[in-house]
């Protein structure tokens, strides 16, 4: 059984009536006619005179109905240089959030899309969000703290990036549409784009996971749409197209434009071209000589293209390109397309009729390029047919125009919901300044609203259909930042110390706005903090008030005759976990401090200490008895006073040594220390022997030595 479809191809220079017949998945073009604007009606593929078009669709209309009898409803298409194509990024802090989910990745790409909305609209002030269709986005990149990479799932970082190139469909492209339709009393049985028309009957479903181009050149633009990994990812438009080629003739030969368009078709069929200029002057010309005329228009026609194709593809060429439309018959324009994209001739072609499975054709009708959109169009309206969708989004009525399969996203697009509802704010963050160093304390992250389809728990990737209703039950907003000193306080600034078998525990000295203040003080927006930390042993001593332990661990000196002298033999040994340390050592959490006491030194030891004699002591042997022989070599004064050898001498102390006798003993010094004498009565001589040899009362003499000293009396006289 065969159904017949009429379908409407509404351009800028003219309107196309096509009628078919389907018969088993198989098509066959029964008649076309082909009528142009007397007016300028339409406007890039806007329609501004809604009565001038509608008049020329009822022309089309009834010279259809006489051959193929009365048509009620009809296929159209939205141009695709209507389309407006965006890009944008969303950048966002994930910082100390769990790792990204694909929901948490779904609303981020609708907050890029929302940017890339914001974009299209931020030049005009008197145009809404609402007034724009969303027909399709394409993820461009992600980047994970700047990185690009191939997905955000399961993700953690810094910051997450998400770049898109979203599309775009005025709204009042549509509804323009529907008011011509009904004036020429027709209903609208189904829509689509120009560029969806001409790829689904060029590249199938099973061809789209390829990169290609399709670019359909009409008169005044050049419509584009790129497919990969099984999708269109972008559409586009240049408003450079076949009227560019037909004004370089026009200005070359001085031809009228219709003249120039005749001669221009002519070049695709004829070797030899007869024109005729606004003088009335007749030129026969070489096909060669009138293509040397254009070549710069043609030129700067593929560039046109080629450079909206890059960068629609994020600059890379695609595998291949089709050209469709009438000005895709350029001569030369495919092998200019290859130079501008740098890619193999046998990678770009024009593309017929004869390109679409299952259509047959009546004999009448040429198999053109320029018929391959309009004939789309009305597969396309039967194959996947665009309609309404009404829903509902918090009680709000929505119309979707049903590009594809709908998502709670297009429908939070269409009903204003701004991406940033979507999790509750997050809480208001601190900026202190640490040590001079500017610090921001973040607020704690919002929750996510909680999305219902018709009442179920769903999510913004969730399918809706016609009818649904979606509530979005707002996220809970973070709570504000807080933070107390020590919070901000380094851990390892605290430190927990045992000396002398007593812990300590030592925390740094804060001062907030200049004031001293304990750890546990919030702090505020603003605030000035110095934190001095306990570095060394010596800070630490005094941190915990242990002046007696320091003052033991100074280095012991003394000021003698008015010189400063270090005696490190006499100070206290400070341990640090076992090891001879230091008062400026550096102290860390858990260190152990052991201190050794010296004890105080006597006057004897400090003169020891600096080979200083105080006395001098020998012991001889005279006249068979044991003498010892001692005398003050040096006087000592502690702060004026004499003392002992004996006396104890404190840190600091202030020592004079006085020269008293420091000459060498002599023999006769034994007379001072022995009860020897020679007996009164005694007549005769002596000798004076020093270890058994000859001596004299002043010779040196040395401890140990033998001292005698014989009498010899003299005879008595007779």
């Amino acid at each position: 059984m065969s159904s017949k479809l009429f379908a409407l191809d509404i351009g800028t220079r003219s309107v196309v009536g096509i009628i078919l017949e389907e018969q088993n998945d198989h098509f066959h073009v029964v008649d076309i006619i082909v009528k142009e604007h007397k007016e300028r009606a339409m406007v890039d593929g806007q329609i501004h005179n809604v009565l001038y078009v509608a008049e020329l669709i009822k022309e089309i209309k009834l010279e259809l109905e006489e051959k193929h009898g009365p048509l009620t409803k009809v296929s159209v298409a939205a141009a695709g240089r209507a389309l407006k194509t965006e890009q944008a990024s969303i950048t966002v802090n994930i910082r100390n959030r769990p790792i990204l989910t694909e929901e948490d990745i779904s609303r981020l790409e609708l907050q890029a899309v929302q940017k890339a909305q914001e974009k299209l609209l931020q030049y005009k002030d008197d145009v809404k969000l609402s007034h724009y269709y969303c027909v399709g986005f394409s993820v461009l990149y992600y980047k994970l703290d700047g990185e690009e990479i191939g997905s955000l799932l399961d993700q953690q970082g810094e910051e997450a990036t998400i770049e898109v190139i979203a599309t775009f469909l005025p709204r009042v492209v549509v509804e323009s549409l529907i008011a011509a339709l009904k004036r020429a009393d027709l209903e609208m049985e189904a829509l689509t784009l120009e560029p969806i028309a001409a790829i689904n009957v060029l590249i199938p479903p099973t061809m789209r996971r390829l990169n290609v181009a399709l670019v359909d050149i009409g008169a005044g633009t050049s419509d584009i749409a790129i497919t990969d990994k099984g999708t269109i990812v972008a559409y586009g438009m240049v408003p450079t197209a076949g009227d560019e080629i037909t004004e370089a003739l026009s200005d070359h030969f001085l031809l009228d434009f219709p003249i120039a368009e005749i001669a221009k078709r002519q070049l695709n069929t004829e070797e030899t071209i007869t024109i005729q200029d606004i003088l009335g002057f007749d030129q026969e010309l070489s096909k060669e000589e009138v293509l040397q005329a254009v070549r710069p228009a043609i030129h700067t026609l593929a560039v046109a293209i080629g450079d909206e194709i890059l960068r629609l593809n994020n600059n890379i060429s695609p595998k291949a390109i089709m050209l469709v439309g009438g000005g895709s018959l350029t001569p030369n324009l495919t092998t200019e397309l290859c130079d501008v994209l740098q890619i193999p001739a046998n990678r770009v072609a024009v593309r017929g009729l004869d390109a679409i499975q299952k259509l047959t054709r009546e004999e009448s009708i040429p198999a053109t390029p320029e018929l391959v959109t309009p004939i789309g169009i009305a597969i396309a309206a039967k194959k996947a047919p665009i309609q309404y969708m009404t829903v509902t989004v918090n009680e709000q009525i929505v119309r979707l125009f049903e590009m594809k399969e709908m998502t709670v996203a297009d429908a939070f697009l269409a009903a204003n919901i701004r991406a940033k509802q979507l999790y509750g704010k997050p809480g208001q963050g601190i900026s202190i300044t640490v040590n001079n160093q500017d610090i921001f304390i973040p607020g704690e992250h919002g929750q996510a609203a909680t999305i219902l389809v018709n009442g179920e728990v769903g999510s913004t990737k969730t399918i809706i259909h016609h009818g649904d209703s979606i509530s979005l039950i707002e996220g809970i907003d973070g709570t504000d930042a807080k933070a107390t000193v020590r919070d901000i306080v380094d851990g390892a600034s605290v430190k927990t110390v045992t000396i002398c078998s007593t812990m300590y525990i030592v925390e740094p000295k804060v001062k907030v706005n200049g004031e001293t203040t304990p750890l546990d003080l919030e702090l505020k927006d603003r605030d000035h903090i110095q934190i001095e930390t306990v570095e060394t042993v010596d800070e630490l001593l005094k941190a915990i008030n242990r002046l007696d332990l320091l003052h033991k661990l100074q280095s012991f000196f003394v000021h003698i005759n008015g010189q400063p002298m270090f005696l490190p033999e006499f100070s206290a040994k400070l341990f640090i976990n076992g090891k001879l340390g230091k008062l400026q050592y550096p102290i860390h959490n858990g260190d152990t401090l052991t201190i050794e006491d010296a004890s105080l030194p006597t006057v004897q030891a400090i003169a020891n200490n600096l080979d200083l004699l105080l006395e001098e002591k020998v012991v001889v042997t005279f006249q068979n008895e044991r003498i010892e022989l001692n005398k003050v070599c040096r006087e000592v004064l502690i702060n004026g006073a004499v003392v002992q050898p004996t006396t104890t001498v404190l840190n600091g102390s202030t020592l004079q040594i006085v020269e008293k006798d420091t000459n060498r003993w002599i023999f006769q010094d034994v007379f001072r220390f022995s009860n020897w004498q020679i007996p009164t009565n005694f007549k005769g001589h002596f000798t004076i022997l020093k270890n058994g040899n000859p001596s004299s009362f002043d010779e040196e003499i040395f401890g140990g030595d033998q001292l005698q000293i014989i009498l010899s009396e003299y005879p008595e006289q007779i």
